[in-house]
């Protein structure tokens, strides 16, 4: 499965831990050239350090800051004259129902599963359009195709990935971009920790006491990177084969 991965130049948003940190070993061991970012920097270095990666190819990134992540891409080019794919994968979920009013949740789901998909695209975007080919992956979840009480806006916020990606899908055809939507159930990550209601965190952890590793978020990435250039795959959902929702 490394046709298509090696030497090809990757950006990865929430790299320092969870789905982004699993698909950076996988895709670091297959040959790509990795640009990474995320929030928590002593983490991101560590990676770095343990994949051998330049450490001009690591920038503390927060996706709610748009020059921030146009940082990134651009770092990205800058290093390897090219981005060829970029992984949108920062998110969080906050979990509350919505009669409990969190504000202040509900800001930052939005400014981080939405909006910091949007600027990922945004920055990347142009590049890709001038090289006429890339592969933007963004990352949505099985809470894009349903939704349970208490998830209603974070579900809101992974359907709207969904909505945006199939948007982009046919806008960029003329420029030979690719676009994957991967949407995953629970995978052992550190999601659950940013809910911030105790009750619904229990009942959340519950849920992922089923959960698969990183990893199998990493296969997906790579199976999507993988294919020919003429093959597009637009939307992978996947969860452990005990999850019911």
């Amino acid at each position: 499965m490394t046709h298509g991965i090696r030497d090809k130049v990757v950006v990865i948003t929430g790299a320092s831990s969870g789905l982004g940190e699993a698909a950076a070993r996988r895709l670091a061991k297959h040959g790509a050239k990795l640009v990474v970012g995320a929030r928590r920097l002593d983490r991101l270095q560590a990676l770095a350090e343990e994949l051998s990666l330049d450490p001009q190819a690591v920038l503390q990134t927060d996706v709610t800051r748009f020059e921030q992540v146009k940082r990134l891409v651009d770092q990205a080019v800058k290093l390897h004259g090219r981005i060829d794919v970029i992984i949108n994968n920062a998110g969080l979920m906050p979990h509350s129902p919505l009669e409990r009013c969190k504000v202040e949740d509900w800001d930052r789901t939005i400014d981080v599963n939405l909006k910091g998909v949007l600027y990922g695209i945004g920055a990347a975007l142009p590049h890709m359009k001038e090289q006429k080919s890339g592969h933007i992956i963004n990352v949505s979840s099985v809470a894009g195709h349903k939704v349970n009480p208490g998830g209603a806006v974070y579900a809101a916020t992974k359907h709207g990935v969904r909505v945006i990606s199939e948007g982009l899908r046919q806008e960029i055809k003329p420029y030979n971009i690719r676009t994957t939507i991967i949407s995953p159930g629970a995978v052992a990550t550190e999601l659950p920790d940013s809910i911030t209601e105790p009750d619904v965190a229990e009942r959340v952890r519950k849920v992922y006491e089923l959960a698969i590793p990183a990893d199998s978020f990493a296969n997906m990435v790579a199976f999507a990177m993988s294919q020919p250039e003429d093959v597009d795959i637009n939307e992978i959902l996947f969860r452990p084969t005990r999850q019911e929702y």
